[in-house]
């Protein structure tokens, strides 16, 4: 009997330990079933993840970047700047010609990451962080540290309309983007690759993947995802402004984490980072509802994060005891 109950216990806590973050969903989910809130409606609901779209939408390409063993802490920076130079930019072209230019720098930025990265053998880490710190000083030298307002509709509308059913654009973009991305990781041979090249880069190579040339492109997308997202932004708030995205990148990377995707690469994908990041914002969404201080939820939500990677290394450290 002591047998059974001990087997039971350890196929309970390795569920427990792949599915963390759902299991977080659920546990909020059902608590917030006790309280007498407006937490239940679709305007809740759909309001929540309409905020977390554009976080969700930048995810999806950090995970390209931590799957194959590195990250970006540029793409709050990136973010920011974008948005300003599609504002700027449709002063003087129309208003695809200057999303297509953000997205570009986004690329480029990608370009210098990925090459400092790969074929310079730099810590992701610090050039990233560096490239952020770059790149908000070139926001904040463009526009004076001051707001730049969008006076074109048509680009208000791209993120505030709700073409389907009622459901806003961002959604539906987000909806589409994560199909995407989730193809492109399972059913390519290039997301195949990916998880070679974080498994192990050395012997990914040695098989005949073009791993330096995949993990690059792998910060380009990232970069180009980034800078995307800053349209996005700014047609929501019909403002670019260098404050946006300060801690966006921490934000980000952290709930791919949570989500599931290793920082050690190879482990990971869209659905789980999807389900990381609404963690996050489902937890947000809670303590609003049921009135918490702001200070005070910084609080709770470092702890809860804390707690589930914590127990992600736990379950890691049992099932490597086990083997």
């Amino acid at each position: 009997m002591s047998t059974n109950k001990t087997g039971f216990a350890n196929k309970a806590l390795r569920i427990v330990g792949r599915q963390k973050a759902l299991m977080a969903i659920l546990l909020m989910l059902l608590v917030m079933l006790f309280f007498d809130t407006r937490f239940y409606t679709s305007y809740n609901l759909l309001d929540m993840l309409n905020s977390a779209a554009i976080l969700e939408i930048m995810a999806f390409g950090v995970t390209l970047t931590i799957i194959c063993g590195g990250c970006d802490f540029s793409i709050g920076s990136m973010m920011s700047l974008s948005g300003i130079i599609a504002i700027k930019m449709m002063a003087y072209m129309p208003i695809a010609c200057a999303i297509a230019v953000a997205v570009l720098c986004g690329a480029l930025v990608g370009f210098v990451n990925g090459f400092l990265v790969v074929q310079q053998k730099t810590e992701p880490f610090i050039i990233t962080l560096g490239m952020g710190m770059l790149l908000k000083g070139i926001a904040q030298q463009i526009t004076d540290a001051h707001p730049v307002p969008a006076s074109n509709l048509s680009f208000m509308k791209i993120a505030n309309t709700r073409a389907i059913a009622g459901i806003p654009n961002l959604i539906v973009i987000m909806v589409v983007m994560m199909i995407l991305f989730h193809c492109v990781l399972r059913y390519t041979s290039f997301g195949r690759n990916c998880y070679a090249i974080g498994g192990d880069y050395n012997v990914a190579s040695m098989s005949g993947i073009k791993a330096a040339r995949i993990k690059w492109a792998t910060f380009v997308i990232c970069g180009m995802t980034a800078a995307f997202c800053g349209v996005l932004l700014s047609s929501k708030l019909n403002t670019g402004s260098s404050i946006y995205g300060n801690t966006t990148a921490l934000s980000v990377n952290c709930g791919c984490v949570v989500g599931g995707t290793s920082f050690a690469g190879g482990i990971g994908g869209i659905p789980q980072t999807f389900v990381g990041l609404l963690v996050i914002q489902l937890l947000e969404n809670c303590m609003n509802m049921l009135g918490i201080n702001a200070y005070v939820q910084q609080v709770c939500e470092g702890i809860i994060i804390l707690l589930i990677l914590w127990f992600d290394s736990y379950a890691q450290k049992r099932k490597a005891e086990t083997v």
